[in-house]
């Protein structure tokens, strides 16, 4: 007899538009079980979670939860009543405490009188610290403390804070939506140890991840989404990589996934270097250098440096002592590094890379101003229109039309739009940091074989990324950051793996 069913989705539809999210979806969540979602971005993997966690609601269809008829009222409800979803975007606000992110709308159960009830006077500070840390301990987050303020904390820890707010609840059904791709190894095993507690509870998690080796590790079924509809499920026992792939973009892969050389050669020419720079404990009397043609990949654990580094490249970050030089002169700032053709994709995507109120077009055509205006006053809307549309259809952005709000789209589509940006102004250097967050294996795999291209056209790119396959598959010269310092450089090569570089994270 199969396992009971804790949370039943019927003939589901959803549309945006004219867009169709969801057509037709059935599923069926198990107690005792991790249930896996996959697909490419725009699948419907968030649009049907969402549903379920009372983030929106269907067009159609039916849901039941604990045999009874779930229609949840906003994600707060539902997560009273025992449904909690981790989002893959921020959620959390950055000018309050930890605590009082923690407890955001429930501050009422400190305040000083009352009864259940009604309450209040002036909220007990000290008891809602002390909760707040018990609900950080609780996780494997002690680090982080109550009363910090939450704008500084980086992406990791600010994640951490929205699981421990949803786990404070002790949901009977959890969703973990994309919430890995912004976490280094110690994150996720928090979060995997979570998911593992609440299946030996006989509780239920729905977990969505574009890491197909992650997925197949945790998930005891997978479901496989493609177009808004449901293409197949599979028992842990049926999981095949080359099927499942198939199963998400409806035909075989074609070309190589990473580049298919392990020449890791590339110009004597140093394009960007940085000379004797220190900043806190993120950079240490810190030198490197980027040549013409180099693919250079720079890997580490969360707090090792390198998420700086690539701020500091880009001149948006002010350093201590040394120089960033571009071409033997000294980089002055963000504007100036624009100006020399530098680009840079932030792992914090929506908040740093993108305007989520602005259009399509705005978002891409901000990067090319001079490539359409007059005297940098005046807009060519035609110009502008051609100069958007190509960056669109170059990078296949599934989107309704360029004036649509980047707010609406997947994260792979965002994410395209970021590359849109800075790929148009024909930058000769992109500094990447975890480009491949959030995106399917399909659009990875355009990103990798467009990295290769532009390397092959003598451009440089600089991965940053906490994914070490990535980094193995693409760069020419791979360097481990631990404490602000480079521990070890590493060339490519056939033989390099894993374990060889974890050995020098740690």
């Amino acid at each position: 007899m199969g396992k009971e069913v804790i949370v039943e989705v019927k003939h589901m539809d959803k549309r945006f538009g004219s867009t169709i999210a969801l057509n037709d979806v059935s599923i069926e969540v198990r107690r005792g079980e991790i249930q896996g979602l996959i697909g490419e971005n725009g699948s419907g993997k968030s649009t049907v979670t969402s549903i379920i966690s009372g983030m929106q609601k269907a067009d159609s269809g039916q849901m039941l939860y604990k045999g009874g008829k779930w229609e949840p009222l906003s994600m707060l409800w539902a997560l009273e009543k025992g449904i909690g979803m981790i989002v893959q975007e921020s959620g959390t606000v950055p000018g309050i405490s930890v605590a009082e992110n923690i407890f955001l709308g429930e501050t009422d159960r400190f305040k000083t009188f009352g009864n259940d009830d009604k309450k209040w006077g002036m909220v007990k500070r000290k008891e809602m610290m002390k909760e707040a840390q018990k609900a950080l301990d609780s996780i494997g987050a002690s680090h982080i403390k109550a009363e910090q303020m939450t704008a500084m904390l980086d992406m990791q820890d600010r994640k951490l804070v929205e699981i421990a707010k949803i786990m404070i609840k002790n949901p009977e059904v959890l969703v973990v939506d994309e919430t890995t791709t912004t976490l280094s190894q110690i994150g996720r095993d928090i979060i995997y140890k979570i998911m593992n507690r609440m299946k030996e509870e006989n509780k239920a998690v729905i977990f969505i991840s574009h890491d197909l080796d992650e997925i197949m590790n945790v998930c005891d079924s997978l479901t496989v989404l493609r177009d808004g509809k449901i293409i197949v499920t599979f028992s842990n026992e049926e999981f095949d990589e080359e099927l499942i792939k198939t199963s998400m973009i409806g035909r075989e892969m074609q070309g190589d996934y990473y580049r298919g050389d392990y020449d890791g050669s590339y110009d004597d020419e140093v394009v960007l270097e940085v000379k004797d720079a220190s900043l806190g404990n993120q950079l240490k009397n810190f030198n490197l250098k980027i040549h013409r043609g180099e693919i250079l990949g720079v890997g580490g654990l969360s707090h090792c440096g390198m998420h700086t580094l690539g701020k500091v490249l880009f001149g948006a970050c002010k350093l201590e002592t040394g120089r960033v030089l571009i071409k033997g002169r000294e980089l002055k700032d963000e504007a100036d590094a624009m100006k020399e053709q530098i680009g840079y994709v932030a792992k914090d995507r929506d908040v740093e890379s993108l305007c989520l109120n602005a259009s399509i077009r705005d978002n891409i055509a901000v990067g090319g101003l001079d490539r359409f205006a007059l005297h940098k006053f005046l807009i060519l809307p035609r110009e502008e229109k051609k100069y958007v549309q190509k960056q669109i259809n170059d990078l296949s952005v599934k989107c309704a039309e360029m004036d649509q709000y980047v707010s609406a789209l997947s994260g792979g589509n965002k994410q395209k739009v970021v590359f849109g940006k800075w790929i148009g102004r024909g930058s000769e250097i992109l500094i990447l940091d975890c480009p491949t967050r959030g995106v399917d294996i399909g659009v990875k795999q355009a990103m990798y074989q467009l990295m290769y291209r532009m390397k092959k056209e003598g451009k440089s790119i600089i991965i940053i990324s906490e994914e070490m396959a990535e980094l193995i598959g693409m760069a020419d010269c791979l360097i481990i950051m631990k404490d602000g310092e480079i521990k070890k450089e590493l060339p490519r090569s056939e033989t390099l793996s894993e374990s060889d570089i974890i050995r020098y994270m740690i």
